[in-house]
């Protein structure tokens, strides 16, 4: 589990493919610290495994099935990403509960200046734009965000100075593929009503 606070941008240093497989090494700078085996580590927000790592390096095994769902398929040596340790038990969650299981990629429509801060517009599907309201939280590549409007095919979300900084959305382009995870609160709700409507449909038959 995770909260959406982006520790650290990193940088890939390899992609290696074999077979269905593809190994990922990341530098991952004071993320790397105190990292083991098996732990779990959020790559632009999916969630994968330590599978090997050196003081400043992090490796991770990708399958090809989440190199299709995610944009972790578009990695190439030198690309950034946005890395976050597994949340502790005993720590504040700043964010929202992000689970590091990506629903869909989005693709950036523009990134639109609006005084200090940036309107950042992402095509969805409608499926998933379904599950998001106002105010709520999105995470787009791990990063936690407040949805400022929704559209049938899309949403926005402001980006301050600081999320530009801290993180890789600043240096995202019209047309690239982001990772979207919806608020699994939102996303409980939702499958409930589905159900209730379901429910409710069968029995007035």
């Amino acid at each position: 589990m995770f909260t959406g606070i982006v520790e650290f941008v990193g940088r890939v240093r390899s992609v290696s493919r074999a077979g269905d497989l593809a190994a990922l090494a990341i530098e991952a700078g004071p993320v790397a610290q105190g990292v083991k085996l098996g732990d779990s580590v959020a790559v632009n927000g999916c969630c994968l495994t330590v599978t090997s790592f050196t003081p400043s390096e992090l490796t991770f095994q990708a399958i090809a099935e989440t190199l299709a769902r995610t944009n972790l398929g578009d990695l190439v040596a030198g690309s950034a990403v946005n890395l976050e340790r597994a949340m502790r038990a005993d720590q504040r969650l700043d964010g929202h509960i992000v689970q590091g299981h990506v629903d869909e990629t989005g693709v950036v429509e523009k990134l639109e200046r609006v005084g200090d801060d940036v309107r950042f517009y992402v095509r969805c599907e409608p499926s998933f734009a379904e599950l998001l309201v106002e105010k709520g939280s999105v995470a787009i590549d791990g990063t936690s965000l407040t949805v400022v409007g929704v559209r049938k095919d899309g949403f926005d979300v402001a980006l301050i100075p600081h999320t530009l900084e801290a993180t890789t959305l600043g240096r995202r382009a019209a047309g690239e593929r982001v990772n979207l995870e919806a608020d699994i609160l939102g996303k409980y709700v939702h499958r409930y009503l589905e159900r209730i409507h379901g429910a409710a449909g069968a029995s007035g038959r």
